[in-house]
């Protein structure tokens, strides 16, 4: 941050801590939002000619905003990367400018690149079995195979983030018929607990070789200490290479194909955002692999237009 003012400085810390405080945000978010706003500032700090103090933060022009967009496009920065990093600039100035008291509308009014949004691609319902049963014998260890598949199977069964399985603590078994996860930004949710992953779950408790406290990890690594998600998308890795299935097969798929299986079977659509933790309802269309026609219809029977 050299080429910073300490001041401006401040104001990003103090947006990062708001953010934490008050958002709930994750740790790993804060963290990608601080690069990117420290990336926009050391910009503006070679392009302006000057150390980035907050004067120059409140007379950014439109022409600037083009100027740095054209510069990391030409570092290679994909047009889904750019978007994604003037989205953070954008929550900055927003804050910043309601706290300084001045008109952010260059920075606001600035377009994102278009980009193809990649939709997620989903397993089938026997690949996704075919996967669970497959990663059960990918470990030497059975322990260590009964953990994995205790984790591919809260994914799919329960459509849990990778992240959200492994926050489980030991205090969460045996598995309730519902479990209370905190997703993304704190949110909470109710999820219900299949007796697949419920089973899943206490056969690997049964077979840990580690005593655990109430509030340690549920899901531990070979050393024992907690369980890394890499270690699930190489075990996922190997059982997709046996089985054929292509690069897509991960263990974020699994959580797709739980929202395609249900809506698929006639889900509610509004039932399966909230099992997701989705705010909008449109990321919850993302993750589904039905056309719109079908979709369409899932809609309408959940929420049948008015007559009269």
């Amino acid at each position: 941050m050299s080429l910073i003012s300490p001041a401006a400085r401040d104001r990003l810390e103090a947006w990062l801590t708001h953010l934490k405080a008050l958002d709930n945000v994750a740790d790993n978010t804060i963290e990608a939002y601080r690069h990117d706003v420290v990336g926009f500032l050391s910009f503006l700090a070679q392009h302006l000619g000057e150390a980035t103090g907050l004067a120059p933060l409140r007379q950014v022009k439109q022409i600037d905003m083009r100027s740095w967009m054209a510069s990391e496009r030409s570092r290679g920065v994909s047009a889904r990367s750019l978007a994604r990093q003037l989205s953070a600039v954008k929550s900055f100035y927003r804050w910043f400018a309601e706290r300084d008291g001045f008109e952010a509308t260059a920075v606001l009014a600035t377009r994102a690149p278009k980009f193809h949004k990649k939709l997620p691609r989903p397993l089938a319902k026997d690949a996704a079995r075919a996967m669970i049963d497959m990663v059960d014998t990918q470990a030497r260890q059975d322990w260590i195979a009964a953990r994995d598949t205790a984790v591919v199977t809260l994914l799919y069964g329960c459509g849990l983030r990778i992240s959200e399985a492994l926050s489980l603590t030991y205090a969460d078994t045996p598995l309730p018929d519902v479990l209370r996860i905190i997703g993304k930004g704190g949110k909470e949710r109710i999820v219900p607990v299949i007796d697949p992953a419920r089973n899943a779950v206490a056969q690997y408790v049964k077979l840990l070789p580690y005593e655990l406290a109430p509030k340690d990890a549920l899901f531990r690594g070979a050393r024992g200490g907690p369980l890394s998600s890499r270690l699930i998308a190489k075990a996922m890795e190997s059982a997709r290479m046996q089985l054929g299935m292509p690069a897509t097969a991960t263990p974020h798929a699994m959580r797709h194909s739980f929202a395609t299986h249900l809506l698929e079977a006639g889900g509610d659509l509004r039932a399966i955002q909230e099992l997701l933790g989705h705010s909008s309802l449109s990321t919850t269309q993302a993750y589904t692999a039905v056309d719109t026609v079908r979709l369409m219809e899932v809609y309408d029977r959940a929420h049948p237009r008015a007559t009269g």
